[in-house]
C-alpha cells in the first residue's frame, strides 16, 4: 500500500509539470513586465525575486533538473551536475542580455525542451539500449546549461531595458535564479528521496521518466508551431 502511494505521488507531482508544459511558455508577464518596462535604475531585491520566482515557476527547467538528479544518489554528484548547469546558464544568461546576442526564442525553447527528451531518454538507458553507447552526461548537462541560460536571456530581451543599473539587475536577476533553483531542487530532492525509500521507485522509474519525455515532445512541439506559424 505505501509503495502504491508512492507512486502516486510522484506521478502526481509530474502531472503537474506535464499541465504547465501545455501552457504558455513562462515568460514575464502580469505587473512584472509592468515593472520591468518602467525601470530606470538599480533595483537588486527586486530582480532577485523576479529571477527566482522565473526558476520556479519554470517548468521546463524543472523537468531537466529532475531529470539530471533523477538517478543521483551522492550529494556531491548533484553539487557537481547542477554546478555544471549553472555556469552554463550563467554565462548564457549574461552573455545573452549584456552583450546583445540574440536568437530566436522558439527555436531556443524548443531546444530547452529537447534537453527534456535527451535526459529521460537518457534515464531510461535509451543510448545504450538503441545505439551501443553513453554520450558524457556531464557534457551534455552543461551544454544544455547554455541553452537554458539562453532561453531566460530571451525573455529579458522583449523588454528595452535601461542600461541605467542593467549590469547589477541582471546579475541580481542571475542570483535570484540561483536562489530559485536552490529551492526547487531542495524540493525535488526530498520528494525524490522520500519515492527512492519504496520499492515502488525503481519498479515505476522507467515510465516516469516516460512521461518526462513525453512532456519534453510537447514543449518541442508547441515551440515550434509558434516558430513556423506565428
Amino acid at each position: 500500500m505505501r509503495n502504491i502511494h508512492a507512486s502516486r505521488f510522484a506521478l502526481t507531482v509530474l502531472a503537474v509539470l506535464a499541465a504547465s508544459a501545455v501552457l504558455d511558455a513562462h515568460g514575464v508577464s502580469g505587473k512584472d513586465a509592468v515593472f520591468l518596462q518602467g525601470l530606470t535604475g538599480r533595483a537588486i531585491i527586486p530582480l532577485m525575486y523576479l529571477g527566482a520566482k522565473h526558476m520556479v515557476t519554470g517548468y521546463d527547467h524543472l523537468l531537466f533538473l529532475t531529470g539530471v538528479i533523477f538517478f543521483l544518489y551522492r550529494l556531491k554528484d548533484v553539487l557537481l551536475y547542477v554546478s555544471l548547469f549553472t555556469i552554463g546558464h550563467s554565462v548564457t544568461l549574461l552573455a545573452g542580455v549584456l552583450g546583445g546576442i540574440r536568437a530566436n526564442s522558439f527555436i531556443i525553447d524548443a531546444i530547452i525542451g529537447f534537453s527534456v527528451v535527451y535526459k529521460a531518454f537518457e534515464n531510461m538507458d535509451g543510448f545504450r539500449r538503441f545505439f551501443g553507447f553513453q554520450p558524457n552526461t556531464k557534457l551534455a548537462v552543461l551544454i544544455f546549461g547554455f541553452f537554458h541560460g539562453f532561453g531566460l536571456a530571451t525573455k529579458l530581451q522583449d523588454f528595452a531595458l535601461s542600461p541605467n543599473g542593467l549590469v547589477a539587475n541582471i546579475v541580481s536577476f542571475n542570483i535570484g535564479v540561483e536562489i530559485g533553483q536552490g529551492l526547487a531542487l531542495a524540493a525535488i530532492l526530498i520528494a525524490l528521496t522520500w519515492w527512492r525509500r519504496h520499492s515502488a521507485f525503481f519498479h515505476h522509474a522507467f515510465a516516469f521518466n516516460g512521461i518526462v519525455m513525453a512532456c519534453g515532445f510537447l514543449l518541442v512541439g508547441y515551440q515550434l508551431s509558434g516558430y513556423f506559424l506565428l
